[in-house]
């Protein structure tokens, strides 16, 4: 029996569980919306690879998720939006978005003097992509950016509470103290779980911006749009992962707060993977 469009999932997809932060925010805007998460936990971080084996890595997720009924996608992964969504949103009939775009039209309605930051991993800053979709809608604006690598093996390592993360946060992020920023934005989905050291070290003057709830929001615009918003009650989360499945399991479990069940998933190229450090 084929689903309606409105009965449909929405899927999402990111190097590890940094698109949790996006997956926890499309739960809270849109409660009846079943979702299937998928966490490349073996071959994270994307950051320090190179853009067509990014792109590699995405449009393989993406052909596994496609075997779903789903009704859209999420690129929860700003090094993996950067490496461009053109060529799998021409292939697909769904609506594919990525994090970027909505991070910042989030940080230019929020920031008051016209200079905002950007931090994400290599692969996100070295394209450039926050500093056009920036200047596109805003040309005078001030934008700095800074790679933070540290960060996403911290989160994906369980650190984000341990006491050396505050330190490696603070001496990450002092390229940026003496630039007068009123506006960060967390150009990659892991950061949000590092929100109370990046604050710490910023400052409470500086307005932390994440893509995930802009993201949320965005997605929510479209499928009420199309009208293939669900009514489902009982919405059913599926997440698979390429790594542990215990591991990933345990930390949805902690961030999602409710209790999630991960499948692993060996995708065609893991086989000949070997990880980046």
């Amino acid at each position: 029996m084929q689903l309606n469009k409105g009965e449909r999932a929405i899927g999402i997809l990111d190097s590890g569980v940094g698109g949790l932060t996006v997956t926890k925010e499309v739960m809270r805007q849109l409660p009846q919306e079943s979702i299937y998460y998928f966490g490349d936990h073996l071959r994270v971080p994307y950051g320090p690879r190179p853009k067509d084996e990014v792109r590699r890595f995405t449009e393989e997720i993406i052909e596994f998720l496609a075997q779903f009924p789903l009704k859209a996608i999420v690129v929860a992964c700003n090094t993996a939006t950067a490496a461009g969504l053109t060529n799998v949103r021409m292939k697909y009939d769904i609506p594919i978005l990525g994090v970027i775009d909505p991070g910042a039209r989030a940080a230019i309605k929020e920031s008051r003097t016209g200079r905002i930051g950007v931090i994400g991993t290599v692969g996100t800053i070295r394209s450039g992509a926050y500093e056009r979709a920036l200047k596109r809608i805003h040309p005078g604006l001030k934008v700095y950016s800074l790679a933070c690598p540290d960060f996403v093996p911290l989160v994906e390592q369980g650190l984000q509470h341990d006491l050396k993360t505050e330190e490696i946060v603070k001496r990450s992020l002092l390229p940026l103290a003496s630039y007068q920023l009123d506006s960060l934005i967390l150009g990659c989905t892991h950061y949000p779980m590092l929100t109370k050291p990046i604050t710490k070290a910023m400052g409470t003057h500086v307005e932390i911006i994440s893509s995930a709830e802009e993201t949320a929001k965005e997605l929510s615009t479209i499928l009420q749009h199309q009208q293939m918003l669900s009514s489902n009650p009982n919405p059913t989360h599926h997440l698979f992962t390429t790594g542990d499945p215990i591991a990933f399991q345990s930390f949805a479990n902690s961030w999602l707060d409710q209790q999630m069940t991960v499948e692993h998933v060996q995708l065609p190229s893991s086989k000949r993977l070997s990880m980046v450090d």
